[in-house]
């Protein structure tokens, strides 16, 4: 397998695959180090603002947005194939012109900072009972993905100086999210490829918008060809309780148990996915859950495929971590609806169905649907649709374009309880993105 190939970059509250290209520097046969660089930038357009910071009024915005990755990736072979690892890299990141219409950024934000900075060991066959890497202990700053992201998909919220007068700001980009990883972890993964698996993990972020919490993680998990079903446990054990106060009063001392499963169960063309959450908070008793089945046609030209997930957060449900963890609409829902308007997986009930086809070895088009529906509309008012058309064009292994147009049409209006400021009507929304990998 090429070195490009092992490496997938998301694009942000997008998921889109590009070739991270591994640039080797130096390899003796038994320690290996690659050089990284990934850029990525974005220009953005939306016809209507949304009330999340209290900052914009009616009208339109446009804004870019640019990140860059830099680092070293390195590997050591000891007696029986079991490895040192580890990485040390560098996000810059920054937004310009109007700040995204939600008011999450200004425009303004400029920031460089450590990313990832970890490293780890694993046992190759010297556990032969476990599989192969059968035990794998890892420290430092990382990216922790859990499932398909229904979870946690990372440390991915990325807001800017106009939320909060800037309490939250941790360097823009908001929707290119260059910054994903936890600020201090530490992960025993036991368990290979197959059969029975499973993690333990501590986390720490350093994410104020997240009110920078302490997470205990343990999963357990049975894989096999069919799929694999799985077991979550989560404690939330810490926050910054000013942030907490504001944003997440409920969240520390929070726990959730949830009950996952994804696969084909044997059937080529058939996927089926789904999962149910428990949370226990103080004050009450929340939950989500989602139900997803999709069929490619692996016989017809551009092996087309579809898929429909209906999914329900209840009126207090915490979402905590959620991403795209597997694909572009999982788990942020909508363009619009999951970057500026909401609702942000709680107090909602989202029909979805996604349709995508190869056009041509290198390009795929894609088109998603969404109609959301308020829970409880004493809170807010966020019934709407959304239809967004997007394609993927891998022009070749450095270079990756990603351009996507949007329709939201909300019910109401941030006067009524919506979000859109001034009125209800469709909003046009457009975004290019462009990859490069070194």
């Amino acid at each position: 397998m090429h070195a490009y190939r092992k490496t997938i970059v998301v694009l942000s509250l997008a998921c889109v695959a590009v070739p991270g290209l591994a640039q080797p520097l130096y390899n003796d046969g038994t320690t290996e180090v690659d050089a990284r660089l990934l850029a990525l930038a974005g220009a953005f357009y939306s016809g209507e603002n949304y009330s999340q910071s209290g900052t914009r009024g009616e009208g339109s915005s446009r804004w870019q947005e640019a990140v860059l990755q830099y680092g070293l990736d390195w590997r050591h072979t000891l007696d029986a194939g079991s490895q040192l690892y580890g990485s040390l890299n560098w996000v810059s990141s920054a937004t310009f012109g109007d700040g995204d219409p939600a008011g999450w950024t200004s425009g303004d934000e400029r920031r460089t900072k450590v990313e990832d900075a970890y490293t780890g060991w694993r046992s190759g066959t010297l556990f032969s009972a476990l599989g192969e890497n059968g035990v794998d202990l890892s420290v430092g700053r990382q990216n922790i993905v859990i499932g398909d992201g229904f979870l946690v998909s990372g440390d991915a919220l990325n807001l800017g100086k106009e939320f909060l007068d800037g309490q939250a700001n941790r360097g823009g980009a908001y929707y290119l999210t260059g910054r994903k990883a936890f600020d201090r972890t530490a992960v025993l993964r036991l368990g290979g490829q197959q059969g029975w698996r499973g993690d333990l993990m501590w986390l720490k972020s350093d994410n104020p918008a997240q009110a920078s919490p302490e997470l205990a993680v343990g999963t357990l998990e049975h894989v096999s060809p069919q799929g694999t079903l799985g077991l979550t446990y989560l404690n939330v054990t810490d926050t910054d309780q000013a942030m907490a106060d504001m944003l997440f009063p409920d969240r520390k001392g929070m726990q959730l148990y949830s009950v996952r499963g994804q696969g084909n169960a044997g059937v080529p063309g058939l996927f089926l996915a789904g999962e149910y959450a428990w949370e226990q908070k103080d004050s009450a008793r929340e939950n989500a859950w989602y139900l997803e089945a999709g069929w490619t046609f692996a016989d017809l030209p551009g092996a087309p495929s579809i898929n429909y997930r209906y999914s329900r957060f209840s009126e207090g449900y915490d979402p905590l971590f959620y991403g795209n963890g597997r694909a572009l609409g999982t788990w942020f829902q909508g363009e619009v609806a999951a970057n500026y308007a909401g609702p942000f997986n709680s107090n909602a009930a989202v029909q979805h169905l996604g349709l995508k086809v190869a056009a041509a070895d290198d390009l795929k088009l894609g088109m998603l649907l969404y109609a959301f529906r308020t829970l409880d509309t004493s809170r807010n008012q966020l019934d709407a649709d959304e239809a967004d058309f997007y394609a993927e064009w891998a022009i070749d292994q450095h270079w990756t374009l990603m351009p996507l147009v949007g329709l939201y049409k909300p019910k109401q209006s941030s006067a009524d309880g919506g979000t859109q400021v001034g009125n209800s009507r469709t909003n046009l929304y457009g975004q290019v993105l462009v990859a490069w990998a070194f």
